[in-house]
């Protein structure tokens, strides 16, 4: 039996994955904007210690999390693509904080960079993410949630989807596809023809995946399903 919930309301796991992504943003910008509050001159290692550490950690967790899933769809190519670009220029500008003039000015000026960053993420690459084929906001968030409590995510070569309860399957197969590095693959294996996945896949990323049948039933079905090297 699936879950029932109302759409839109705090019932719909969107909803719970977005609030719980943007709790995750506000925490990181009230301890940057905290320790910004720093008068001119005073020490400033905690604060180089947070834009190498626990911010340069959050940018790469959302890359991961986040963008990876979203970097090979047509809709939000483009979106990942920007918003790649403008996490470089955060980390550069964290970078260049400890030989600012004003530490704590500099800071400041990144807070109000990274706040409106996350507000695009927030705004429109969350929900664009969630209309994706095969895409389930709640996993991509519970993702991210295991990177930036310090964990890493699981890349397996196979995925037995008999062992995965319905309406979890597609969602976990696609986010291992957004893990694959260009050449990579992995193999999905199923007890009948995966047509409806395929045309998903075809959907969401077309012309950029491999789709080879390894066993073809009757009983058994084994696909390799890779991200083209090219």
């Amino acid at each position: 039996m699936s879950d029932v919930f109302i759409q839109a309301t705090e019932t719909d796991p969107a909803v719970r994955a977005t609030a719980e992504v943007r709790g995750v943003h506000r925490r990181l910008l009230d301890r940057l904007t905290a320790l910004a509050e720093h008068e001119p001159g005073q020490d400033h290692t905690v604060l180089a210690g947070f834009l190498d550490g626990e911010l340069r950690r959050h940018l790469a967790a959302v890359d991961e999390a986040l963008y990876a899933p979203a970097s090979g769809a047509p809709e939000t190519r483009l979106l990942v693509r920007a918003l790649r670009a403008t996490a470089a220029e955060i980390e550069a500008l964290a970078g260049a904080v400890a030989s600012a003039a004003d530490p704590a000015r500099a800071a400041r000026d990144l807070a109000a960079v990274l706040a409106v960053h996350v507000t695009v993420e927030e705004t429109v690459l969350l929900p664009a993410l969630a209309a994706l084929p095969g895409a389930d906001l709640g996993l991509l968030a519970e993702d991210l949630g295991t990177l930036l409590d310090g964990g890493r995510l699981e890349r397996p070569d196979e995925i037995d989807v008999r062992e995965i309860p319905r309406g979890q399957r597609h969602p976990r197969i696609f986010a291992r596809y957004a893990r694959l590095a260009p050449g990579e693959s992995f193999t999905l294996v199923n007890n009948h023809d995966p047509k409806h996945l395929r045309r998903e896949f075809e959907l969401a990323h077309p012309a950029a995946f491999t789709w080879d049948y390894v066993e073809s039933g009757p009983e058994l079905w084994r696909v390799r399903i890779g991200r083209p090297a090219a």
